[in-house]
């Protein structure tokens, strides 16, 4: 088994120590004892039983009447407790799950981990899925399964000496020797339980495997459907329906093949647990009858001993009920999603190890104007192969750098080595230590939300609207001017030229310091590109500029050019 108590420890404890762990702990003893409540009145209702039959056998018309009231009023009083102990625990579960996700954000968010998830294509794949889907799952699954436990463990207890004081001893005769056990249905119940929980377990526990993998296959199948509404334009430019339709039925075969398991494998255990189910419900009545029929027992004391042999045989077969149960609440769900968490949290932890590795490449800041110096930098593929070796350029405030070679050496990988987000380098890094610094990708990212937020990402606080009407003129912006407070998913609206344009506009409303663009006018003509440059150089003087990019026409707005292919400046 992969996924261990351990690991499901390991996501537990940080919330119940955090500074939320008062009212955790305050709802969690509430839940307990509404729980611990409802098994008290199951014991009553359990007494209940045998006088109220007692009664009908005896035909006790005055005490039947009054059972019926005793019994309206210990239900009236387990439905409140049941009522409320769903809501309690259901207020546990969704404060839980907002302070595991923002845990889990931070993790995510920290030293860059989603990227380095994306680079590796690591096999904590998914993370969305992890943050939106597994926390929930995981809070939910582990206070039902815990709290039943619990239940299953004092509803035991409660009903061992009253199965014990009813069921009396049994004597029998074997091999020549006179046998005698007393209280023998608890030991009947414990056998059956125990031989039917390790059945159980022999016949599911590959289905921990296969719900861990159908959950994998489930995502894939969906992140494809995804990839194609957001590259819908460039498939219908293909005209690559086909080959889309391929690689989503082959996806989908994956999800089909693997369910196709799990139904194998839940019909061979739904033979035995749905056998083992109805022996239960029927074999105290089979045991006890004789002494029922031979006029030892009453009708009632039938019934209450039936009555707490289920108690005792549910609360004892409780692993057997959630172990492979077709419901989302099942130990083979729960260990399934905790091995998905724990390759998650893994991971990211790896990564922030990585980055506090004092061996680590990082840039070594100083007090200086703005300036980027590179000496003896090697750049490595997250395998290990080296990509670039020994470059080494110096640019001050004020000067630019144009980054050229064929394509496939590395340019790009480069610049996000000297923009400090590739960690896979080793060398030297030197950049002022009070210097603002943005990157300008090919395609940049423009958030969901109002025009106005994608204009300012990442920053937050409020900008003058009049800055930015003014500054939208200015990047040849100056049609979507009345569009600032409409919501739009912005990458699809815009044109590629015009996404380019909004990153230009970033860079000069916060007045950066150094300037890394990446292809970042590719979809722009060379006189809107040349008008870019010049505005930067205009409106930033003191600004450092590094440049990736392919046309020649961009050596003209550069001081210095580094051609990776000679890997010499000139």
């Amino acid at each position: 088994m992969k996924a261990s108590f351990r690991d499901a420890w390991k996501l537990t404890a940080p919330y119940w120590r955090s500074k939320e762990r008062g009212k955790a702990y305050f709802l969690l003893a509430a839940i307990i004892g509404l729980n611990l409540g409802q098994v008290y009145i199951n014991v009553r209702i359990n007494k209940w039983n045998n006088d109220f039959y007692n009664a009908l056998q005896d035909l006790q018309k005055d005490d039947f009447y009054s059972l019926i009231i005793t019994f309206t009023v210990l239900a009236f009083i387990w439905i409140i407790m049941t009522v409320y102990k769903i809501y309690l625990r259901q207020m546990l579960q969704i404060k839980w799950r907002r302070w595991l996700t923002n845990h889990y954000l931070d993790r995510w968010l920290n030293k860059q981990a989603y990227y380095r998830l994306q680079v590796e294509g690591n096999p904590a794949d998914n993370p969305d899925q992890r943050i939106s889907e597994d926390i929930g799952q995981f809070i939910d699954i582990t206070l039902q399964l815990s709290l039943g436990l619990l239940s299953s463990i004092v509803t035991l207890f409660s009903f061992l000496m009253i199965l014990w004081n009813l069921s009396g001893p049994a004597d029998f005769v074997l091999a020549g020797m006179n046998i005698h056990v007393p209280g023998y249905m608890v030991w009947a119940a414990l056998f059956y339980s125990i031989a039917g929980t390790a059945i159980t377990r022999w016949i599911g526990h590959p289905l921990i495997g296969l719900t861990y993998r159908q959950q994998k296959f489930e995502a894939d199948f969906r992140f494809s459907l995804v990839r194609l509404r957001e590259y819908g334009e460039s498939v219908a430019f293909y005209k690559g329906e086909g080959a889309e339709k391929e690689n989503f039925v082959k996806r989908f075969t994956a999800v089909f093949d693997n369910f196709w398991e799990i139904m194998k494998r839940q019909k061979a255990v739904g033979w035995f647990t749905s056998g083992y189910g109805q022996i239960a419900i029927i074999f105290p009545y089979v045991v006890t009858a004789p002494a029922y029929f031979s006029k030892k027992i009453k009708l009632g004391d039938l019934m209450q001993t039936a009555s707490a042999f289920g108690e005792v045989q549910g609360a004892l077969s409780y692993i057997v009920d959630v172990y492979v149960s077709t419901d989302s609440i099942s130990i083979t769900s729960w260990f399934a999603v905790i091995e998905r968490l724990s390759g998650f949290t893994a991971t990211v932890e790896r990564f922030a190890a990585e980055s506090e590795d004092p061996d680590a490449f990082r840039a070594q800041l100083q007090e200086s104007p703005p300036s980027v110096a590179v000496a003896g930098l090697d750049v490595r593929l997250p395998s290990g192969e080296i990509l670039l070796k020994g470059i080494s350029f110096n640019v001050d405030a004020g000067n630019s750098l144009l980054i050229q070679g064929p394509s496939g050496c590395g340019k790009s990988t480069l610049l996000r080595t000297i923009a400090g987000i590739w960690p896979y380098a080793n060398g030297n890094l030197r950049l002022a230590a009070d210097a603002r610094s943005i990157f300008l990708p090919q395609k940049p990212y423009l958030p969901m939300g109002t025009l106005r937020q994608a204009l300012i990402y990442p920053h937050t606080a409020d900008v003058s609207e009049s800055v930015i009407l003014e500054l939208l003129k200015t990047c040849q912006l100056g049609h979507l001017s009345g569009r600032l407070n409409e919501q739009h998913a912005w990458s699809h609206v815009l044109s590629l030229g015009e996404q380019q344009r909004i990153a230009f506009f970033r860079a000069l409303l916060f007045k950066q310091d150094i300037i890394f663009l990446d292809e970042a006018t590719s979809a722009l003509d060379e006189k809107a590109e040349e008008y870019f440059y010049e505005l930067l150089r205009k409106k930033l003087p003191k600004a450092v500029i590094v440049s990736v990019g392919h046309r020649q026409t961009l050596k003209q707005w550069h001081d210095h050019v580094l051609d990776l292919g000679k890997k010499k400046a000139k």
